[in-house]
């Protein structure tokens, strides 16, 4: 989230920064909101002041038994209640429009980072080791690991449907030496504290850290109850009679607004918070300003307002990330400044519904709707912050290298960067089997765009004045894009899969991964 009162004083500068984004400047309309918001604000303080000195001259009115100016004061001050009221609800109307226009915008990148639209414009920083020489033709992992009987990717389907695997025998213990291995690593020799967080987050802690609002379609809910009956009677009756009758060569466009506003209804109708109901509100909105078709925008609306069923009640999203729990672990207070960098990591499963590139990666494990990684949070200064990132990055380097693969480390682009991070480097392992650097870690920083979502704040140490902290994470590294690397490296020309020294004492001394 942005800072108004900088972007008041630096318009310029943050339009030019939301430009390297390849996105329009946005500063005039949340400066007109802002101004909007301040006017009604200063009317607000103007009449309870007003209204305080109305109520000490009835006192002095009374005292001089003056009844007829102290009634006429009484009728003025009830006159200003009821005015106050009316413009303390407007100034919560335009304080939450501007709120809902900030959670909309990204990051702004840093100055170093390179110009650019998309990952053809990223930047390689290094690389580490050589590339391995085979005396075959390299597989890819999902060839190696079906020829073996230990990755089945039919049975996942059967179970949960596309983009899932089931690893078995040597497979699923080579995985789970590798979190462990990366653990270890990371706790033993680089200082990072281990954490074991929930993985069913609240909308406010999606909203944290940036997944909410703008990436609500990309998130996976748990649903821990239903709408009430007539609502969701209501809804369902009511889109089911537009999805019957429109005509989808002149009225999509009309009934999915029509549609949106049913489901905006039922929103209003229900007891959610209204952090949710904001969350909801900017996502349909988003939705039906996107620029696919009108007829899939209709098409969508229905799946689309079924889950937001659960959004409405005791819902709970699946993490995407540990970094959403664990950046978290300091929202709404104000820790320390001897208590800083706090460097946390944890181990989890994570559960993301995009998936992708259409036609890309659609085999493997490449992009699953649920995988292990290690992650990495640091919770810092803003003056160390840099640094910071730059340990963040050698930390998450040293598995790769310790398992002896070859790498390159990128620094990404304006336009390729995600919507929360003011500077990310990509780690890209080399695939043989795939002929290709593929992402296995990426590690940004976010300055105090996070912290400001959290209000996540420290006192320093010398001036003991309260700022914001500023955060970062990284993957230590994805566990199952580093299964892939050892399977592709290491692979051997009958299909077996050497194991790297450094896992062999978590494989109990297995030297060789080989079909029973």
């Amino acid at each position: 989230m942005h800072d108004i009162k900088w972007i008041r004083d630096n318009p310029d500068t943050f339009d030019l920064g939301l430009a390297r984004r390849g996105l329009p400047g946005e500063a005039a309309r949340l400066l007109e909101i802002d101004e909007r918001r301040r006017a009604v604000i200063q009317r607000v303080e103007a009449a309870q002041a007003r209204r305080n000195t109305a109520s000490k001259e009835i006192g002095q009115a009374k005292a001089k038994k003056d009844e007829a100016r102290a009634a006429a004061l009484l009728a003025e001050v009830a006159d200003f209640k009821t005015a106050t009221m009316e413009m303390e609800s407007e100034e919560k109307q335009v304080t939450k429009e501007l709120e809902d226009a900030l959670a909309r915008i990204p990051n702004l990148p840093l100055d170093e980072v390179p110009d650019g639209a998309d990952e053809r414009d990223n930047v390689e920083h290094h690389r580490f080791g050589a590339r391995r020489n085979y005396a075959f033709t390299a597989k890819q992992h999902f060839d190696l690991g079906e020829a073996l009987g230990f990755m089945d990717f039919q049975a996942a389907a059967k179970l949960s449907g596309a983009r899932f695997v089931v690893l078995k025998s040597g497979l699923a213990r080579l995985e789970r030496a590798l979190a462990q291995f990366m653990l270890d690593l990371h706790t033993t020799e680089h200082g990072y504290t281990e954490v074991a967080p929930p993985l069913l987050v609240r909308d406010d802690i999606m909203f944290g850290t940036a997944q909410l609002p703008k990436f609500m379609q990309d998130q996976f809910l748990a649903i821990t109850q239903t709408l009430p009956a007539e609502v969701k009677s209501e809804l369902l009756d009511e889109q089911a009679e537009l999805l019957a009758s429109a005509d989808y060569s002149t009225k999509s466009d009309a009934a999915a607004e029509t549609m949106i506003e049913i489901t905006k209804r039922a929103i209003e109708k229900s007891d959610v918070d209204a952090e949710s109901k904001l969350a909801i509100g900017i996502f349909l909105d988003d939705f039906l300003m996107s620029e696919r078709s009108a007829e899939k925008r209709l098409a969508a609306l229905q799946p689309i307002s079924l889950a937001m069923e659960a959004v409405l009640q005791d819902a709970r999203w699946l993490i995407p990330t540990a970094e959403v729990p664990l950046t978290n672990l300091v929202r709404e207070s104000i820790v320390d400044e001897a208590e800083l960098p706090m460097r946390l990591t944890a181990c989890t499963p994570c559960f993301r519904a995009e998936a992708g590139a259409a036609g890309k990666d659609t085999r493997g494990m490449m992009r699953q709707h649920q995988f292990t990684k290690v992650e990495l949070v640091s919770i810092t200064t803003p003056e160390a912050s840099r640094d910071e990132h730059e340990r963040m990055l050698a930390c998450a380097e040293e598995i790769l290298r310790r398992l002896d693969v070859h790498y390159r480390v990128v620094t990404l682009c304006s336009g390729d960067m995600g919507f929360a991070a003011q500077k990310t480097y990509d780690i890209e392992v080399w695939l043989p089997g795939q002929h290709a650097y593929r992402e296995i870690s990426s590690c940004s920083t976010c300055g105090e765009f996070q912290a400001r979502r959290m209000s996540a704040r420290y006192r320093s140490k010398e001036r003991r004045a309260v700022r914001h902290v500023h955060t970062l994470n990284g993957s230590g590294v994805a566990v199952g894009r580093a299964l892939i690397a050892v399977m592709e490296n290491y692979q051997q020309d009958n299909g077996a899969i050497a194991v790297p020294d450094v896992l062999q004492s978590y494989m109990g001394g297995l030297k060789l991964i080989a079909r029973n």
